[in-house]
């Protein structure tokens, strides 16, 4: 399924509405070229969740920021990851298998590490704000989830 967002405010609702399709514990994998607009989606999942937007950074030096709102957010960014090795002395797994909503930017750098059962959105950059969103859904819960998006995205966004 693919959803497209034509501003910042409209990558942000649709973080909102993918938020609201979450009941905690879930894995979402964020990918894309750097400013494809990944750490602003993260952002609006978080607004979904009751967690200040202003509060999100891209968490790219810290590897990991956790948000406290009405669900839990772990955000993890990879992007300055060599090896998953690294992932692994993060203590990664433990956070993985919580209740919390886990939100993964470049997920490619897990390799080995990648969870069996996920929500990746691929973001792709068109031009200007332009953005398409294309949801895969491994496993059968985030079936239902991605299946949930779409029916709550209104039918100007189909393709």
């Amino acid at each position: 399924m693919k959803i497209s967002s034509g501003s910042v405010e409209e990558t942000l609702k649709l973080g909102r509405r993918i938020a609201s399709s979450l009941a905690g514990g879930e894995i979402i994998l964020l990918s894309g070229p750097l400013g494809a607009g990944k750490t602003v989606l993260a952002k609006g999942i978080a607004q979904g969740l009751a967690v200040d937007k202003n509060e999100v950074l891209s968490p790219t030096f810290v590897l990991l920021r956790v948000y406290r709102g009405k669900m839990t957010l772990q955000h993890f960014d990879f992007y300055r990851i060599k090896n998953p090795a690294e992932i692994a002395a993060l203590g990664y797994y433990d956070y993985l298998y919580d209740e919390a909503v886990t939100v993964i930017e470049w997920p490619e750098r897990l390799k080995s590490l990648a969870p069996e059962e996920f929500l990746r959105i691929s973001i792709v950059p068109g031009v200007k704000n332009r953005r398409v969103f294309k949801f895969a859904a491994k496993g059968a819960r985030y079936k239902k989830i991605a299946e949930k998006i779409n029916e709550n995205t209104g039918d100007r966004h189909h393709h």
